[in-house]
């Protein structure tokens, strides 16, 4: 524990997947399956009829996070608590990795009249990313002591605001400059989204490299399968949460107000490409969209820095109420204020400065409450609303989208959710866990 070497390698799985977030999830997937399916269906014709859900051209990249994430509820738990029983959690991690990279290289192929495709292929690599790191985060506890998990964390968070926007970076200098070597725009698009999963794959590697076996929480039942031993620790991790009130309370908390995080940064680029450009019949300025998120990324590197700073002078949680507070206020201003670039500008430094601390001083909070010998299920639990893992939001985006026929409403609506997880954080007493019964 505390091996500099090893800290180095987990830290850069942030900088590796990272890549997969901005590129994909948060600039260029959404505008560009949405605008695949809007020249197919009209503006927000109906593609499907789900249920009571009807799925329309613009609630479909909504819809397809929201179904990645409907299916971690159910695996990522369980996985979770299996790998409470091994020792191979970066070989786990590893293969989750990998087939997330892979799903990511294969959005090249992605063109015409193929946007269901693209979707499926959006639904198995969130879900690998999301899978991924509910492992990477209980690793934590692994590599960090108590006492050092907040600049753990936080260095984390930060490596990947850098790795992210680097590759963001490259991926701008082909869309602007790509027809000069006879790349169109749309095929500029693809290499990009590919681009992010051999980004994601190979920056990888580092932390397989750098990784240390650790011993298994517990022991594998005689005669047990990790199937059946993993669904009993996962009901033992439920009932131990259930007994630990505060941290279940911290959980929701946290699942509510992050799944509105995740939410505002994975629908950004789709409300800014239709909102500015495609409502006024003007071509999406992918460069601006890019542009704009480079700046959050690079600027939320010092945003997780300097609320790690914040919390040593009012306390992690209180710094996290305060992030909470300017969310909700970035949501009512791009509702209400956003309908230029300079608006869009204004909104995008807010979210730079809260997001990093948000995100990584809850990591680790949450890290303090949980019982030795849970880590991996307790952590399963919390990555159903951890980074491209928002599940809630989506949906909640997406019918009010197809409802509405207005993103702005959408948006307004994720307000719900930083209202009520800052309630639910607020009474929460924040403790280091005693150990488990």
């Amino acid at each position: 524990m505390n091996d500099r070497r090893e800290i180095f390698g987990w830290t850069m799985y942030d900088w590796a997947n990272s890549g997969f977030q901005t590129t994909v999830l948060t600039v260029l997937a959404g505008p560009y399956i949405t605008a695949l399916a809007q020249s197919d269906v009209g503006e927000n014709g109906v593609i499907a009829a789900v249920g009571p859900f009807l799925v329309t051209a613009k609630s479909l990249f909504p819809y397809c996070i929201g179904l990645s994430v409907f299916l971690e509820v159910f695996l990522l738990p369980w996985l979770g608590a299996v790998v409470d029983y091994t020792a191979a959690k970066a070989r786990t991690l590893a293969a989750l990795c990998y087939t997330g990279s892979a799903a990511a290289c294969l959005l090249y192929f992605v063109a015409g009249r193929h946007y269901v495709a693209g979707g499926l292929l959006i639904v198995v690599a969130n879900l690998a990313f999301g899978a991924s790191n509910g492992i990477y985060n209980a690793l934590l506890n692994d590599v960090a002591s108590p006492d050092r998990r907040d600049q753990v964390s936080s260095r984390g968070y930060a490596l990947g605001y850098i790795g992210g926007g680097l590759l963001l970076l490259l991926n701008l200098a082909l869309l602007q400059n790509g027809a000069r070597f006879g790349v169109d725009t749309g095929h500029a698009v693809r290499i990009s989204l590919a681009s992010a999963g051999l980004w994601w794959g190979g920056f990888a590697a580092v932390t397989f490299t750098r990784l240390r076996p650790h011993r298994a929480a517990r022991r594998l039942p005689r005669g047990e399968s990790y199937v059946a031993a993993g669904i009993r620790q996962l009901a033992r991790s439920l009932a131990e949460l259930g007994r630990r009130r505060q941290a279940l309370r911290f959980a929701i908390a946290y699942m509510l107000y992050n799944d509105g995080i995740q939410t505002v940064i994975a629908m950004s680029s789709l409300f800014l490409a239709q909102e500015l450009f495609v409502a006024r019949g003007l071509p999406t300025d992918q460069s601006f969209l890019i542009t704009l998120v480079l700046m959050i990324q690079f600027v939320a590197f010092f945003g997780a820095e300097g609320f790690e700073r914040v919390s040593r002078r009012i306390g992690a949680k209180r710094a996290v109420l305060l992030s909470l507070f300017l969310w909700s206020a970035v949501v009512v201003y791009a509702y209400g204020w956003v309908y230029t670039k300079r608006d869009a500008w204004i909104a995008g430094a807010a979210i730079a400065i809260v997001l990093g601390g948000s995100q990584a001083l809850s990591r680790s909070l949450f890290s303090r409450m949980i019982p030795e010998g849970h880590e991996g299920s307790f952590f399963g639990i919390y990555e159903i609303s951890e980074r491209g893992t928002s599940w809630i939001g989506p949906i909640i985006f997406g019918a009010v989208a197809a409802a509405t026929n207005s993103y702005r409403q959408a948006l307004l609506s994720l307000i719900v959710l930083f209202v009520a997880g800052a309630v639910l954080l607020a009474a929460t007493d924040v403790y280091v866990a005693a150990p488990s019964r």
